[in-house]
């Protein structure tokens, strides 16, 4: 009998910078962030969002938990800063400002109804153009989305 020798081929894990992650478009793979115990800690990517303050253009990301955070229920997300450690390395900072991060929140929603109106636009001129009217359907108006912001609640 002979014996097979088996090659464990190694992969070379090369590091990703966050933001490179965060920008890709088509990813869809959880962000996984560590807390200050070490515990790993998986997020779903919800939006970036562009901020300016005080002169000064800042990027944040709303990140909602995949795992069970104490403080946060399974409806909310948090406010994260895009920033840089002393390295220059991409990192993430929880926004702890309640006005910036409830600031950030009204942003991305402003983004989702400018998204939703121009998606309304592009519909209704594509049935202008069509030879045939489509059959109307009855629509539902989307239920009121609530969102707990450190200790607040907006409704949009």
């Amino acid at each position: 009998m002979s014996e097979k020798k088996v090659s464990k081929k190694v992969e070379e894990q090369k590091p990703v910078d966050l933001l490179d992650v965060l920008l890709d478009k088509d990813n869809k793979d959880p962000i996984v962030l560590m807390d200050e115990k070490g515990r790993q800690i998986s997020f779903e990517q919800v939006a970036i969002i562009p901020y300016e303050i005080k002169g000064s253009k800042v990027l944040y990301v709303v990140l909602k938990p995949i795992d069970k955070i104490d403080g946060i229920a399974d409806d909310e997300a948090v406010v994260f800063l895009v920033d840089q450690d002393k390295n220059g390395n991409t990192i993430l900072r929880v926004e702890e400002d309640e006005e910036v991060a409830i600031a950030v929140f009204d942003k991305y929603y402003d983004l989702l109804e400018e998204a939703r109106g121009k998606a309304k636009k592009t519909t209704a001129a594509k049935k202008t153009t069509a030879t045939k009217a489509p059959a109307k359907t009855a629509t539902k108006a989307a239920p009121a989305k609530t969102t707990k912001v450190a200790g607040k609640k907006t409704t949009k």
